[in-house]
């Protein structure tokens, strides 16, 4: 566990060193892009930044399916992280993986909010809009203008990288997951850990609810997702 947390914290420092100091420089029309964006006014944008922009709130929501579960058990608030991360992504997420334990067990009874995080409504509904706005970027996409901005715009550099951390630093948070559904079958953890985003959401989409446990209860778990 501390091997990992010395990883996450130098992937952290590294992240925010090249963001500010290393990233390619801001933009003058970064700020009317963003804004544009924000609002819908993509006529004239590439699909791919489109897709990207979007996505990238599609992401913590993913998350928040397993952060404020797992934050039941934490003494960090794990709300204050993941609300963040609709802001600034890994970049709040990070610190969070870095400082919680681990935690296995759910303790107690689920909140109204907490029982929608944990729906598989809600599963399908992140895993359709990630697949959707993955399809629209990848078929509508002009890859070679994204590449080009990709090496002079700040904005679309540091938000493909926060992209692809966010990605792949969901397997931290996969095991103890598992564990607080009963899940032990390896392979699940490993098919969601080799095929990024897609296998995220395909098993928030299909995973069992969370098993509330009191403090005299004992883990029984299961074999399979769904």
């Amino acid at each position: 566990m501390m091997k990992t947390k010395i990883v996450l914290t130098l992937v952290w420092i590294g992240f925010v060193g090249y963001a500010f100091f290393l990233a390619p420089p801001n933009q003058p029309d970064t700020f009317e892009l963003i804004k544009n964006l924000s609002t819908g006014k993509i006529e004239g944008i590439n699909p791919l930044i489109v897709a990207l922009f979007n996505i990238m709130g599609v992401l913590p929501l993913m998350y928040s399916c397993l952060t404020f579960l797992d934050g039941r058990g934490q003494k960090i608030p794990a709300w204050l992280f993941t609300s963040a991360s609709f802001a600034v992504g890994a970049f709040a997420l990070l610190p969070y993986l870095i400082f919680r334990n681990p935690n296995p067990l759910f303790q107690g009874q689920k909140t109204w909010f907490l029982k929608i995080l944990d729906s598989r409504i809600t599963g399908v509904f992140v895993a359709v809009a990630a697949i959707a706005l993955l399809g629209y970027g990848i078929t509508q996409g002009n890859w070679s203008n994204f590449v080009e901005q990709w090496q002079t715009s700040r904005f679309i550099n540091v938000m493909s990288l926060d992209f692809c951390a966010l990605i792949l630093l969901f397997p931290v948070l996969l095991t103890d997951d598992m564990a607080r559904r009963g899940i032990k079958n390896q392979k699940v953890f490993w098919a969601v850990a080799f095929v990024p985003l897609l296998g995220a959401v395909t098993y928030l989409a299909l995973r069992p609810p969370t098993i509330e446990q009191s403090h005299t209860q004992t883990l029984e778990p299961t074999q399979v997702v769904a």
